[in-house]
């Protein structure tokens, strides 16, 4: 057993790499780029994005740190979470809210390149007394979220058909990179992840969560229904890629930043996947006017 550890601490690092390359490319096989400059040229869109993401996040994220007392890794695991909306496991869970694809189709890839943009350049501000380069931080969040993410668009926008033949083995490729992460990080973390117990992490968590999706549900500026429900999924999840991969940088970071990613992982996951459906409910009304 204590050599499957050890493997696992070793392999952990380019599994992750795996992990977030093939979510993204899966993303962006399903994105036309035409559909992304639309949303881009739409200012009203990119203000809100701006608005929610990283003014509205990074706000509630660094209140939370204030009010709950967390340790120090976990308040590091708040901070560069609250600057990564959008988690890859989302067009599933689009899917059972009944969500606006198109909108999405924008939404998805804006979000990731905001977070490419903004994590590098606010995460140090945010984080004190650690020395984070935001080149540094920068080079793996390009290399392994925007990327894929460009290259997949490419393709389902100039080769569609090669884009669909390549998606289910990608997906698939991507699913099993997700497992294999989440189960490395079990074995590897496991004792970490049950130290969280009574550390309020949980609790951060879960309020983060959910008061970001209520906001941007509630407070919709004019978007209509299917449209609010992707901004309130993607606004209170995470793109945990982007996190782990910022987590990965820090120097002499302590084990219990990466426990806290992945229970945030398995915890929104859940939340997500409890929720979506609550949103396709509120549809129905609107539908039949």
């Amino acid at each position: 057993m204590k050599e499957i550890i050890q493997f696992c601490q070793t392999a952990f690092g380019p599994v992750v790499v795996v992990f977030t390359v093939f979510n993204l490319l899966t993303i962006g096989l399903q994105v036309q780029i035409p559909k992304v400059i639309s949303k881009v040229s739409n200012l009203k869109f990119l203000g809100i994005m701006l608005f929610w993401g990283w003014i509205v996040g990074p706000a509630l994220g660094f209140l939370l740190t204030l009010i709950i007392p967390l340790a120090e890794p976990y308040v590091m695991v708040m901070f560069i979470a609250s600057l990564a909306p959008c988690a890859p496991f989302l067009p599933p869970m689009i899917e059972r809210a009944h969500g606006d694809i198109d909108f999405a189709g924008g939404f998805i890839p804006i979000a990731s390149i905001g977070t490419v943009i903004f994590l590098p350049l606010l995460a140090p501000v945010m984080i004190k007394g650690i020395s984070i380069d935001p080149i540094a931080l920068a080079k793996p969040l390009i290399m392994t979220v925007l990327i894929p993410l460009v290259f997949g668009a490419i393709l389902k926008t100039y080769a569609e058909k090669v884009a669909d033949k390549i998606f289910k083995p990608v997906k698939l490729i991507g699913n099993l990179a997700t497992l294999t992460t989440i189960v490395m990080a079990l074995l590897v973390y496991s004792k970490m992840m049950i130290s969280t117990a009574g550390s309020f992490a949980m609790l951060s968590i879960t309020i983060f969560t959910v008061v970001m999706a209520f906001l941007t549900y509630r407070f919709g500026f004019g978007f209509k229904q299917a449209e609010r429900s992707i901004m309130s999924l993607g606004m209170g999840t995470r793109n945990i890629a982007a996190v782990l991969m910022g987590v990965m940088v820090i120097p002499d970071r302590d084990p219990r930043s990466v426990a806290m990613v992945i229970i945030w992982t398995l915890w929104t996951i859940i939340l997500a996947f409890i929720f979506s459906p609550l949103y396709s409910k509120k549809q129905k009304p609107v539908e039949t006017k």
